[in-house]
C-alpha cells in the first residue's frame, strides 16, 4: 500500500467548496487507485483584527483545523501570510513552519512514501523542506500562477522557483502550453499529466427546465467563478454586435463571485438585460445540464492553468471559444476542436462566436471531434494512471 502526502493551499473549504476542486478530484481518484492520501491545505492565519480586513480574511478565520471530504482527511494549519502577497518568499517559509508539526504527527501513523505539492510556491517550497527533513522524494505540479504571477514578483521568487523545480524528483505539467513555457523558462521538460473529468458527469440530455426556459434560443454559455481574469466582461462587450444579427441569442452565465455586481451593472448599462441570464452558483450536476443545453461555450479567460470547464464543455460536444496561449491551448486546436482568440480582444471574440452560430455544421463537427478527444484522453482515471506512473518512477529511482 502506497501513501502520499499532498500539500496544496488550493483545496475545498466550507466558504468555497469549489476552490481547488480539481486537486480534490485528483486526490480522490488516486486513493481509489490504491494510493492512499492525506492533504495538508494551509490557510492564512487570520486572528482579530486581521479577520476584519475583508470578507476573504474573515472567511479564513472560519475554516476548521480538520475535515474529511469524501473520505479524504484534510488538515488546515494556519500560516503567516501578508495581504496582497507582500513578502511572498517569507510567507513560503512561514508555510513550512506551520505545517511541520502537522506533517510530523501525520507521519507517525501514516508513513507516506512521497510528497506531492500542487503548486511550486509557496506549496512546493514547503514540500521541498519536508522532503529534506524526512528523506523522501517530492513531486511538484507546475501551475500557470507560478510563472504568470509568482515569477514576476522579483528575483527572490524567481530564485525560489528555480530551486524548487531543480530539487523535485519530478515536475508535472497539466497542459501542453504550460509544458512549452516551462521548457523555455527552466530548460528541461516536465511530465505531461493533464487533468480530467468524470465520465458519469456528462449529461446526455438536459432536464426539461433548461430545455423549456431557453426554447428557440441560441444559447451562449459561460460557467465560471466571476473573477476579473475570466473575461466575462469581454463577452458582454461582444454581445451588442452579436444580438444585432441573432435576436434570439441568450447569454447564460453560471457561477458567482466578486465581480457579479459589476457585471450586472455592465449588463444594464449596455441595455442587454433581456439577453443575459445570471444564474449564480448551482450544484455541479445542474451546471452540466446547462452545458448540455448550450449551443456554444465560451470563457475568454487569460489566466488558466488548465480549465476543466473547457474539457466539460468539449465532453458535451460543444464548440468552444477560448484564449490563445492559455492552459487549454493545445487541447483546443483552432478550427478542429474549437476556436482560439487573442486575449482581451473583443473583436476577435465577436468573429469567433459569430462564425460558430453562422456555420452550424462546422460547429457541430468541432464539437464532435472535441468530445472524442476528451473521452479518450481527459478523464480522472487517465490522470491517475499517468500520475501513478510518475510516482512509481520516482520511488523506483528511474
Amino acid at each position: 500500500m502506497k501513501r502520499v502526502l499532498h500539500i496544496t493551499h488550493l483545496y475545498p473549504k466550507p466558504y468555497d467548496p469549489m476552490l481547488g476542486i480539481t486537486m480534490h478530484h485528483q486526490v480522490k481518484t488516486l486513493q481509489e487507485f490504491g494510493w492512499f492520501s492525506k492533504v495538508i491545505a494551509p490557510v492564512p492565519w487570520s486572528p482579530f483584527p486581521v479577520n476584519r480586513f475583508s470578507q476573504k480574511w474573515e472567511a479564513y478565520s472560519r475554516v476548521p483545523r480538520y475535515d474529511v471530504i469524501e473520505g479524504i482527511e484534510v488538515y488546515y494549519p494556519r500560516y503567516l501570510a501578508f495581504p496582497k502577497a507582500w513578502f511572498f518568499t517569507i510567507s513560503a517559509r512561514f508555510m513550512y513552519f506551520s505545517i511541520l508539526s502537522v506533517a510530523k504527527k501525520i507521519r507517525e501513523a501514516f508513513s507516506f512514501d512521497l510528497i506531492h505539492a500542487h503548486m511550486a510556491l509557496p506549496d512546493g517550497f514547503a514540500a521541498m523542506l519536508l522532503s529534506e527533513l524526512f528523506g523522501i522524494p517530492f513531486v511538484v505540479t507546475y501551475q500557470a500562477t507560478d510563472t504568470d504571477i509568482t515569477l514576476q514578483r522579483g528575483t527572490g521568487c524567481a530564485s525560489m522557483l528555480h530551486t524548487v523545480f531543480k530539487s523535485a524528483a519530478a515536475v508535472i505539467s497539466p497542459s501542453p502550453r504550460l509544458t512549452q513555457d516551462f521548457v523555455a523558462l527552466f530548460g528541461f521538460k516536465p511530465t505531461d499529466v493533464p487533468y480530467g473529468i468524470y465520465l458519469e458527469d456528462i449529461v446526455d440530455a438536459p432536464s426539461s427546465f433548461p430545455l423549456t426556459k431557453y426554447q428557440d434560443k441560441r444559447v451562449l454559455l459561460s460557467v465560471s467563478r466571476l473573477l476579473p481574469t475570466k473575461g466575462i466582461d469581454l463577452v458582454l462587450r461582444a454581445l451588442p454586435y452579436l444580438v444585432q444579427k441573432y435576436d434570439n441569442l441568450q447569454y447564460v452565465i453560471v457561477g458567482d463571485g466578486g465581480e457579479r455586481v459589476k457585471l450586472e451593472e455592465m449588463t444594464r448599462d449596455l441595455n442587454l438585460t433581456q439577453y443575459v441570464d445570471f444564474i449564480g452558483w448551482v450544484p455541479h450536476e445542474r451546471a452540466m445540464e446547462y452545458m448540455a443545453r448550450a449551443d456554444v461555450f465560451t470563457l475568454p479567460s487569460w489566466q488558466e492553468t488548465f480549465g476543466l470547464v473547457y474539457i466539460e464543455a468539449m465532453a458535451h460536444g460543444k464548440p468552444i471559444v477560448a484564449v490563445k496561449g492559455q492552459g487549454v491551448d493545445g487541447i483546443v486546436r483552432h478550427g478542429e476542436t474549437g476556436l482560439l482568440v487573442k486575449p482581451r480582444d473583443v473583436n476577435a471574440l465577436v468573429k469567433a462566436i459569430d462564425f460558430l452560430f453562422s456555420h452550424p455544421e462546422e460547429a457541430r463537427a468541432m464539437g464532435k471531434r472535441a468530445r472524442k478527444l476528451v473521452l479518450e484522453n481527459y478523464t480522472w482515471e487517465k490522470n491517475a494512471e499517468k500520475t501513478i506512473k510518475v510516482y512509481e518512477e520516482v520511488l523506483n529511482g528511474a
